[in-house]
């Protein structure tokens, strides 16, 4: 449709996305104007910048703006994204853009908006109706000085990643983990090196094999291409057969089937199937990453004449160059093709998977053939295409540890369902961008589950986390209690263990020989980058000298419902301290990640010297909620991990405020930051898949307050933190 963005003011064609009174989704086309903090709407293109709109909210930095990711609306193709208010998560606005990148230049936007909107909402938000103008009285919040500083930010009318360099730049010191080892039909060919093997020389059974090519082509046709599973796969994928989407998980995140030609494997070799879990996302400066790791699905077995190979991670990563003209795309891939037979040497695996991974330069050479005459029409709804494989009868095989067990699977009839709005606030607010007057009299455009054709739907009963027992190593109970719970089954996943016996600051042992599986130690702050002296300048970061704060323990804790403020229980080392009447301030960052459970990751750091000598320490301890959210970072590095769990991390600082809900608990001597994973569903389908590798990663992070103007450069970490081979059985159990 379109965005056009001048002199601070956005607008173009949304759809509005709501559920009538039965329950079925449908969409508005509706036209939407933001200029400052004000978003307006209309059912035409405005004649003059004075007309009237149908509908008006004002944003405010109370509005959080999340990324939805996809879904299908009668057949066509939606990137949603939803506006929605900190304190009542029930008024949102739901809204559509017809391209990932229409989504992102809206959500940048409609961010920047919310930061600079007025401090004293009196009137959070007014409605226009064919009547007049309506004023509605809403509840107000508490006014408060304007403490944010802007200095950060774009207007709403620059291309972000060409203002700010630190979207595209890393904020962490690390080696490359690839060797190059050839060079092949045009494209690079990488392994990935163990830190042991310095000369690159050792391959693994199930070697990590990555091509690296350009192509002529955007990095949006590229996405758009690279997710189909439609006709357009056939092109230039000589691998695909043919697939389908199983089961819908979320806007970012799905599960799919693909069945895999024969005629490009080894004679004798019987043909392949893969039954993935696919994720992507979209970042600031215009790349795509696209993820997949193998997982088991009890409905979706293996088909009659394949086996089911197991891809241990692979995908793609797809970055604009040439002011996007040309796209650098890499696909990596690590894959146990399951073969027992003689022949199949580890060199043949490699082989193989080598020739995969050189599906680079058949998309290579189908977007130099018909760039400029077919992808600008690509219809959005041909890369989710998702057939119905079989409909008769099959043998479905269940894993138990290295058993394999067939099961009769009868015909399944697969359907999706969409996520009920959550019901209207008795006050007005953003709903009444919804329309509800046009209910009835456009016509509707019925719910076309997520856009897919083939969903698995969740008959499991909602309700409490069962409880398992502490002996339950039954990987077969643990299979179906999770496939009853989400569909599916991550290969990596374990049992939870239960353990009551904790103090707060302390369920997490210390280990600073980093050997210890499941503990915690300090990493090194020179592993990371911040604000220098002079990058309002330069904007050059420089590496961390040192910590403001030590690090005095963390917790590992797994319950049914969130553990907020761990800081203000008895028995902690925070209380400990205060019992005492001891001076020392604490900083505590709890992390909730949702999963089979709730777990939770608190690291506990204490200042030894008076706050009031760092200022920029004393206004966040003491500052309200904005200008917190403007400027708590954190800054994330998998040290040790598969290619697929550091990708999908990443490398970069993040304004935690702005991207996950948090709440700040002030007490006596102590700030607790409850940043809830769950709020974001980029972030939640990140956190989903690094559960599945937990135990076998080290992950180290940095916290700090960004430094916006000269008085506070440079910037230093209040604390870091390293997490060895953490294990969702050995997190301590809240009661």
């Amino acid at each position: 449709m379109g965005v056009s963005q001048t002199d601070g003011r956005m607008e173009g064609w949304l759809y509005t996305i709501r559920q009538n009174r039965f329950g079925l989704q449908f969409s508005r086309k509706r036209y939407f104007v933001l200029r400052d903090n004000n978003l307006t709407s209309y059912k035409s293109v405005p004649s003059a910048d004075n007309e009237e709109p149908d509908r008006r909210a004002s944003l405010d930095s109370c509005i959080r703006v999340n990324d939805n990711g996809r879904e299908s609306f009668h057949r066509k193709i939606l990137f949603i994204f939803t506006l929605y208010n900190t304190s009542n998560h029930s008024d949102q606005l739901k809204l559509g853009a017809s391209s990932p990148e229409e989504a992102a230049k809206w959500i940048r936007s409609l961010q920047d908006a919310s930061l600079k909107g007025s401090p004293f909402p009196d009137c959070d938000f007014v409605s226009h109706s064919e009547r007049g103008l309506v004023r509605l009285d809403v509840s107000k919040r508490s006014r408060r000085k304007n403490s944010v500083d802007w200095t950060n930010y774009t207007s709403t009318n620059t291309n972000y990643s060409s203002v700010n360099p630190e979207v595209t730049a890393p904020d962490v010191i690390a080696p490359s983990p690839w060797k190059i080892f050839g060079c092949q039909n045009g494209l690079r060919l990488f392994k990935e090196a163990k830190d042991w093997d310095s000369r690159g020389r050792h391959w693994d059974d199930h070697a990590a094999i990555m091509a690296v090519g350009v192509i002529d082509g955007t990095s949006e046709e590229i996405f758009n291409t690279l997710m189909s599973l439609g006709p357009l796969r056939s092109e230039w994928d000589f691998c695909f057969y043919r697939g389908s989407v199983v089961e819908h998980l979320d806007g970012h995140t799905d599960i799919i089937y693909q069945q895999l030609y024969s005629d490009w494997l080894p004679w004798g070799m019987k043909p392949r199937d893969l039954l993935l879990r696919r994720y992507w996302r979209r970042e600031d400066d215009g790349t795509y990453v696209i993820l997949c790791h193998s997982v088991y699905h009890k409905k979706c077995p293996p088909g009659k004449g394949y086996v089911r190979a197991c891809v241990k991670s692979g995908g793609y990563v797809v970055t604009p160059m040439n002011n996007g003209t040309q796209s650098m795309v890499k696909h990596m891939i690590a894959i146990d093709w399951r073969s027992w037979n003689l022949y199949m040497r580890p060199s043949s695996a490699r082989s193989i998977t080598i020739r995969m991974v050189e599906r680079v330069a058949a998309l290579r050479e189908m977007f130099r053939a018909k760039h400029g005459q077919f992808f600008s029409n690509l219809s959005s709804g041909d890369f989710m295409t998702t057939k119905t494989l079989s409909k008769n009868k099959t043998r479905a095989v269940s894993f138990e540890g290295n058993k394999l067990d067939e099961v009769v699977k009868s015909e399944v009839t697969i359907m999706a369902g969409e996520e009920a709005e959550k019901t209207s606030s008795p006050r007005p607010s953003f709903m009444e961008l919804n329309d509800m007057s046009d209910e009835f009299f456009d016509v509707l455009e019925p719910h076309e589950s997520s856009g897919f054709d083939s969903f698995i739907r969740d008959t499991s009963p909602q309700g409490p986390q069962l409880k398992l027992p502490s002996a339950a190593g039954l990987v077969k109970k643990l299979q179906d209690l999770a496939v009853q719970k989400k569909g599916y089954v991550d290969l990596q996943e374990v049992a939870m263990e239960e353990n009551v016996t904790y103090l707060y600051g302390a369920t997490l042992q210390k280990d600073p020989s980093f050997s210890a599986p499941c503990s915690w130690a300090t990493a090194d702050p020179s592993t990371f980058l911040i604000r220098g002296s002079n990058y309002l300048k330069d904007h050059q970061k420089e590496k961390a000298k040192g910590t403001m704060m030590q690090m005095m323990g963390a917790d590992w804790i797994s319950s049914d419902k969130r553990e907020d403020d761990l800081g203000g229980r008895l028995g902690g080392i925070v209380q400990d301290f205060a019992a005492e009447g001891r001076p020392e301030f604490f900083f505590i960052v709890n992390i909730q990640v949702p999963g089979s459970a709730m777990y939770t990751l608190a690291m506990y750091y204490m200042l030894n010297t008076p706050l009031e000598e760092n200022p920029l320490l004393h206004g966040f301890v003491n500052g309200d909620d904005a200008y917190r959210n403007s400027r708590f970072k954190l800054i994330p590095h998998i040290s040790k991990g598969s290619w697929i769990v550091k990708q999908s991390v990443g490398k970069k600082a993040c304004l935690l405020g702005q991207a996950l809900e948090t709440r700040y608990v002030r007490g006596k001597n102590y700030l607790e930051l409850d940043i809830d994973v769950g709020s974001s569903t980029v972030a939640r389908g990140v956190t989903n898949l690094v559960l599945g590798y937990l135990n076998n990663l080290v992950i180290e992070m940095a916290f700090l307050i960004q430094a916006n103007t000269e008085e506070e450069l440079p910037e230093v970490l209040l604390g870091t933190c390293r997490l060895n081979y953490l294990d969702v059985s050995k997190s301590v159990r809240e009661r």
